[in-house]
């Protein structure tokens, strides 16, 4: 009897231990995994490894939840299950949801802003800093002409691809993928009406984009963007040289300029349209869709030229005439000497 009791007693007392044991275990599975009552963002990429994700945990985890969390980890082999992205972790996730959660790849996407940018460098700079991709893989993308033209563009026109607008994204979205969701963004802006307007005007999308970026360099005022474009559209139709001051800008590589000079002129490139007639090339930066829509919306007039206010407010007084054009200049220029700007 002696033995069949103690018998009874070791495995009641088995019994108690697992319990407690499987106890302890379900306490650090159903643990909240966050010590904070605010949501927190894992970032996981491709050089992260289970215990530099944990890592990346442990500031903001209580210690139950983690213990819970390294288990799950150790057990279910994570290291070979690691799928890179953008992780909310919301506060009261229960560790075992928190690793279902990483260990299914089941991510929150981010809000990508599109930038109007001048240079495509600047927009991998731009685009790099809200993504998993490095900024040199985008920008040498952008300006390789064998990858322009697989989208079909090429290195003059590749900003025309983009619509700068906010989009949703995942974080570890590849360079690829990236691309084909801005051309499908790209296609859906660029609709049959969109098309149809762009056609009553003699140009592509592209010739639309091209001259936008010119406007958008012109002035940041979008009330005088129509008269802008309606003016650049009238020179174009009548086959004048477009003569825009900030192509030339652009052929010389240096937006700085504040004052175009005749020698600035003599620049030798197809954007410098004081010599070459039509538009250059290809976009002169990512524009606006202000100045985009501006040019398929001109406001109609019978201007020819224009220039900048002597007022200095970023606008510009409008002629008919070539004797008009050159009286709102020379109060311009004396406008510039009057300041020292040379």
């Amino acid at each position: 009897m002696k033995k069949k009791h103690y018998a009874l007693l070791a495995a009641a007392f088995l019994l108690l231990v697992g319990a407690a044991w499987a106890w302890s275990i379900y306490r650090q599975l159903a643990a909240p995994l966050l010590a904070q009552a605010t949501t927190h963002y894992l970032y996981i990429d491709n050089d992260d490894t289970a215990d530099s994700v944990l890592a990346k945990l442990q500031p903001v985890s209580n210690e139950t939840g983690m213990k819970g969390l390294q288990r799950l980890a150790s057990h279910y082999d994570y290291d070979t299950h690691l799928r890179t992205g953008r992780y909310a972790i919301e506060p009261g996730k229960k560790a075992l949801d928190v690793f279902r959660q990483l260990r299914n790849g089941q991510q929150s996407p981010v809000m990508l802003t599109v930038p109007e940018v001048r240079t495509m460098p600047r927009m991998a700079a731009r685009l790099s800093a809200k993504l998993m991709i490095d900024s040199t893989a985008i920008a040498q993308a952008l300006t390789n002409q064998q990858y322009c033209q697989q989208l079909g563009y090429d290195t003059t026109t590749i900003a025309c691809l983009f619509v700068p607008n906010t989009y949703e994204v995942y974080w570890n979205v590849s360079l690829d993928a990236l691309m084909q969701r801005m051309q499908k963004e790209h296609d859906a802006y660029w609709d049959a009406e969109r098309r149809k307007k762009a056609e009553a005007q003699g140009l592509t999308p592209n010739e639309v984009v091209t001259l936008a970026s010119i406007i958008d360099e012109e002035t940041a005022n979008n009330a005088e963007k129509p008269m802008i474009a309606g003016m650049y559209l009238n020179r174009l139709h009548r086959g004048m040289l477009l003569q825009a001051d900030p192509t030339v800008k652009y052929a010389l590589g240096d937006f700085t300029l504040r004052r175009i000079l005749n020698k600035h002129l003599e620049v030798e490139s197809p954007y410098n349209t004081y010599k070459y007639a039509g538009l250059p090339p290809g976009p002169i930066r990512v524009p606006s869709v202000q100045g985009i829509e501006a040019v398929l919306n001109p406001e109609q007039s019978d201007y020819l030229y224009m220039c900048a206010k002597e007022d200095f407010s970023g606008t510009h007084n409008f002629a008919r005439t070539l004797g008009e054009h050159n009286a709102n200049a020379r109060r311009y220029q004396q406008a510039l000497n009057k300041r020292g700007i040379r």
